[in-house]
């Protein structure tokens, strides 16, 4: 499979002929055929052009988030949060190089940014990692 462009909008290759090209959406999941000619090829993979048809929100979640225990402090920040770091430390089985391990993978991945608690450094979910665990959920 391969990815193609048209007008600007990226779409997946199912099957080309010598005058049309059957595409498809990955957003909808409509295929259609369009002109051989007016078709170029993207540089995406076709991959990842297909993983956009699941929202930002999620997509950033899913792809960032690669355990039960990361997802579990995402959750917790969010259902709680926001979080003082010594909070986050007597609550949970983490040390404080793990935690500072996992919660720089949620904050680089835009789902945890800092916040204050009790006059101390902690952390809440930002709006996008929201969006995504109320969907998720």
């Amino acid at each position: 499979m391969r990815a193609v462009e048209h007008d600007g909008k990226e779409y997946l290759l199912i099957k080309r002929s010598s005058d049309s090209s059957l595409v498809r959406d990955p957003e909808t999941g409509t295929e259609r055929y369009l002109p051989n000619d007016e078709l170029t090829v993207s540089g995406d993979s076709p991959l990842a052009i297909a993983a956009r048809s699941v929202a930002e929100p999620q997509r950033r979640i899913v792809t960032a988030v690669h355990s039960e225990r990361l997802l579990g402090l995402l959750v917790e920040l969010d259902t709680d949060g926001p979080l003082s770091v010594r909070e986050l430390l007597d609550r949970y089985d983490l040390c404080e190089s793990d935690l500072h391990g996992h919660v720089s993978e949620l904050r680089a991945a835009g789902l945890v940014r800092e916040a204050e608690r009790f006059g101390e450094r902690g952390y809440a979910t930002t709006e996008l990692a929201r969006e995504g665990l109320d969907a998720l959920r």
